[in-house]
């Protein structure tokens, strides 16, 4: 059987695990886009109403990173302006399901569709152009090298160009808190800019529809996976961007730690072994 032919086959068996509102897109997008003819290195965005400022990081990505030839998955969440059409016209490859379910839902979806693509490697970014697509290389090498399964950028480690104080000191606690669950030191729990090898996507427990990050970085850990950070640069929504969607801070910050804690208490009995985090600082 070839490549192609066990990339389709494993797509199949994980299809039934698609919500009902993914599968006609996860259909329509495959049918355009063939499983198993995909790049090994995927860079899915999730996005909801980001027409003024996704294009634009499609168009920084990199087509090529650590010798690895990239591809991009947007997957457009219910949006009600012209942000599929904006991607499509960048050139990447999108699916658009029509209804908005949440950020870790689509980036869930995502993940499916880069690995039936045959994704070695799946980097995310936000679209909202906070991120900077040129650190993909660097966020992706431990992983290239053999080093890391999980590598989660750092605005504490890199550069932190925003001017929300009140965003800020939930960072600094909530990677104490997070640090505290898993029994590693993670700096940055909530950072948009990630990659993993795409095994990790199917083996980790993922049902958050919104906050993915700290279920995401919480069961990769507590499954003994290697984790990575690395610095990045994250800045301040450009004025021209759409509105954050996750509300005010207060609110955030509850149903972020809910969220922690709830993946804390599900997936513990999954740790495998104590595996201290690879600390990369500057490449």
């Amino acid at each position: 059987m070839t490549l192609v032919e066990r990339t389709a086959t494993v797509a199949q068996a994980e299809y039934a695990c698609l919500q009902a509102a993914e599968r006609g897109p996860a259909e329509t997008f495959l049918g355009l886009h063939p499983a198993g003819a995909g790049a090994p290195l995927a860079v899915v965005i999730p996005a909801y109403d980001e027409q003024p400022t996704v294009a634009g990081v499609i168009a920084d990505i990199p087509a090529e990173a650590a010798g690895l030839q990239t591809e991009v998955i947007v997957v457009v969440d219910g949006a009600t302006d012209a942000t599929a059409a904006r991607a499509h016209a960048a050139g990447a490859l999108v699916c658009e399901v029509p209804v908005n379910r949440g950020q870790g839902a689509a980036l869930a979806l995502g993940y499916w569709l880069a690995r039936a693509r045959g994704a070695q490697v799946i980097v995310t970014i936000d679209a909202d152009g906070q991120y900077e697509p040129e650190e993909i290389e660097r966020l992706i090498e431990p992983i290239v090298a053999g080093r890391a399964d999980f590598v989660s950028g750092s605005r504490r480690l890199g550069a932190e160009l925003t001017t929300d104080g009140m965003r800020h000191a939930g960072v600094i606690v909530f990677g104490a808190l997070i640090s505290l669950l898993v029994g590693h030191r993670i700096t940055d729990p909530a950072c948009g800019l990630r990659a993993m090898r795409s095994e990790v996507t199917a083996a980790v427990t993922l049902e958050q529809p919104q906050y993915q990050a700290s279920e995401l970085l919480i069961g990769v850990a507590l499954n003994g996976y290697r984790l990575a950070e690395v610095p990045i640069t994250m800045r301040d929504r450009a004025r021209h961007t759409t509105g954050t969607k996750k509300g005010g801070n207060f609110g955030y910050g509850v149903r972020f730690a809910r969220a922690a804690v709830h993946t804390w208490r599900r997936d513990r009995a999954a740790a495998r072994r104590p595996l201290r985090p690879e600390k990369i600082q500057n490449s």
